[in-house]
């Protein structure tokens, strides 16, 4: 079993998907709600047929997945929230690989700490992407962990 982040939008999902698909240079499955079975009693307008269901972007070993939320199921699950619930700490990854997605994610967003070397790691930054998703890079996450545990 693997932990992953999963991130939800509310209609946002596909400028997401590709905003994150060219950052991380992965490989992107989708499924729109409009790709399944329409419920006749509750037909979904075009606009939400064309929302993502369910998508996932592998890249560098690792997974991440991300879907809109209907507006119909917010009235169960409550109002998609801009990014403030979820935090994806991109760990043990080489300085450059760190590095290249920091600066391709950054781009429209605000950087929280920049890119850099500190005591605890020799990658390390952490930034708010222009989805209001906010990611943690320490690239000795693991080994800092071992040496104090």
């Amino acid at each position: 079993m693997n932990a992953i982040a999963y991130l939800q939008f509310n209609g946002q999902a596909q400028e997401a998907l590709d905003f994150y698909q060219d950052a991380l240079q992965g490989t992107v499955k989708k499924v729109n709600f409009g790709s399944i079975p329409q419920d006749p009693s509750a037909p979904l307008s075009g606009e939400e047929q064309a929302m993502i269901m369910e998508s996932q972007i592998a890249f560098s070993d690792n997974i991440l997945m991300i879907s809109d939320v209907l507006p119909s199921m917010q009235s169960v699950i409550g109002d998609v929230t801009r990014g403030t619930n979820v935090i994806i700490s991109m760990i043990d990854g080489d300085d450059e690989t760190n590095k290249r997605y920091f600066e391709k994610l950054s781009k429209g967003g605000t950087i929280l700490m920049p890119i850099s070397s500190v005591p605890w790691s020799s990658s390390f930054g952490m930034l708010i992407d222009k989805f209001g998703m906010t990611w943690k890079f320490n690239s000795d996450a693991s080994s800092f962990l071992n040496r104090l545990v």
